[in-house]
Parts: C-alpha cells; sequence; structure tokens
C-alpha cells in the first residue's frame, strides 16, 4: 500500500471513530477519548473492549475469573469523573474480583470535565441507562448469566437511575460503595430505594462524605419501606470515601457479599 493511500485510510477511520464516538451524548466525549488512550497504554490487567450504546462507543475492560469461566459476572462502575481502571476502589475491584470466582467488566460510564459539580451529572443520568444494558448484552452474550453491578460513587447514583429506567432488570443484585442519599444530590437514591426489591449492598467507610454517612439511617429505612430483607448495610472503621489503604477488605468485603446474596 503506497503511503498516500495508507494516510487516505488512516484518516477515513479517524472521522469513522469520531463520528461513532460525538454521536448521542452529553458526556465529555474528549475526556472519553483522553481517558481511553491512558488506560490502554498503561493496562496490565484485562482486556480493553469497545461497547456501542446506540451509536456512541464507550470503553470497557474484560477480567476473566481467574479458576475459569462461573458463568457469573460482575459490572463495575466508577465514580465521577473517573475511568474503568481507576486506581480507587475501581481497578482493586475489577482485578480483584476475578480472584474470587467473578467474570468482571468494567465500563466507561458518561464523565464531565475535572472542575464540574455533582448536581451538573443530571442531564447525563439520561444515557446511564443504554451503557449498562449493553454491557448486560454484551456479557449475556458470551454465556454470563449470573449478573450483579457494584458501583462506587455517582457510579452508584448511575446504577440507582438505571434500576428506575429498566423495569425489569436482569440483574441479581447491587453492590453499591459510598453511594449518598440526600434530595440535595444529583439523584434521591435513598427514595429510589424504595422501588428496589434485589439484594443491595450499602457498604461505606466511618470516615465517608457527609453526604453518605448523613443518610446511611434514611436508606436502610428506604429498604424497610420496600419490604426489602436482601438490603445489608456495613460500615468499615476507619475507610474514607474510597477505601484508601483498606483495598483488601473492600475486595473481601463485596466478594463475601456477592457469594451469599446472588448465589
Amino acid at each position: 500500500m503506497n503511503i498516500m493511500k495508507r494516510m487516505s485510510m488512516t484518516l477515513v477511520l479517524s472521522l469513522a471513530f469520531s463520528t461513532i464516538l460525538f454521536a448521542e451524548t452529553r458526556s465529555d466525549v474528549e475526556k472519553e477519548h483522553r481517558w481511553a488512550e491512558q488506560v490502554i497504554d498503561t493496562l496490565f490487567d484485562g482486556e480493553t473492549i469497545w461497547l456501542d450504546a446506540k451509536g456512541h462507543e464507550f470503553l470497557a475492560i474484560e477480567m476473566e475469573a481467574s479458576g475459569g469461566d462461573t458463568g457469573r459476572a460482575a459490572i463495575v462502575v466508577h465514580g465521577i469523573g473517573a475511568h474503568p481502571n481507576w486506581e480507587q476502589v475501581v481497578q482493586p475491584l475489577r482485578v480483584g474480583l476475578p480472584e474470587h470466582g467473578w467474570h468482571t467488566l468494567s465500563i466507561q460510564m458518561p464523565i464531565l470535565l475535572n472542575d464540574a459539580e455533582s448536581h451538573q451529572y443530571a442531564p447525563l443520568l439520561d444515557e446511564v441507562s443504554v451503557r449498562i444494558s449493553t454491557a448486560i448484552e454484551y456479557l449475556k452474550e458470551r454465556g454470563q448469566e449470573e449478573i450483579a453491578i457494584v458501583a462506587h460513587s455517582m457510579g452508584a447514583t448511575m446504577t440507582m437511575r438505571y434500576m428506575e429506567d429498566v423495569s425489569e432488570p436482569p440483574i441479581l443484585g447491587l453492590g453499591l460503595i459510598g453511594m449518598q442519599g440526600g434530595t440535595e444530590t444529583v439523584y434521591d437514591n435513598a427514595a429510589a430505594l424504595e422501588a428496589v426489591r434485589l439484594p443491595v449492598l450499602d457498604l461505606y467507610g466511618s470516615d465517608d462524605l457527609p453526604g453518605v454517612v448523613d443518610f446511611t439511617e434514611r436508606k436502610a429505612n428506604a429498604a424497610r419501606m420496600a419490604g426489602n430483607d436482601a438490603f445489608k448495610q456495613i460500615r468499615v472503621e476507619g475507610a474514607d470515601h474510597f477505601f484508601d489503604g483498606l483495598e483488601d477488605e473492600l475486595i473481601e468485603i463485596v466478594a463475601e457479599w456477592l457469594e451469599e446474596n446472588t448465589s
């Protein structure tokens, strides 16, 4: 192939990618692209893939269970402004859960610029369900029939919006880490829990954000109003919002809860 033809093909592919990348989303797609390049260049564990959410391609990282295919998978959902290999919470879980028999798929969620405040994410919640649904469909096509969602911070909020949008979500349970709860947040997660009947883990640290700690009782009350006996709230002493220094404990708690509640 001559150099001009090669350059022409590269341009066409680049334009095609840009067209897909910028389709039908309010997410900061340029930032998504930058994150993707960084993740792909530095990834050691797992395989990067691209999923299509109604014309918008987004990055995901897939990692098989260490003991072989178990038919069960956890979708890992990151927090505000982050990416699927974020070193706090997300990377430890997506790499650690396979050691406990869980295939993982960590997905890129809609994001904004670094200085964006949580309330500015409200319009992006409309884009959440298609990404999570796409991830579920991808896993099921590959034989992962038992699926749970494990989500952190804003990712937990996005997961609750998915639960509202999808009438019969094909998942076994929700592991929600550092989930805020009040009406002053971008979404009233505590109220949303009143409609959830699936097993739910509400995991947080004693040194977590005020928006997490101050609403633990309200979240528990919402689960009681739902009649959800499979709601479990766990407080980890000394843990901050990112479980810094307590990653092993984080993995063990989530893995044990998954084993007990989604089999």
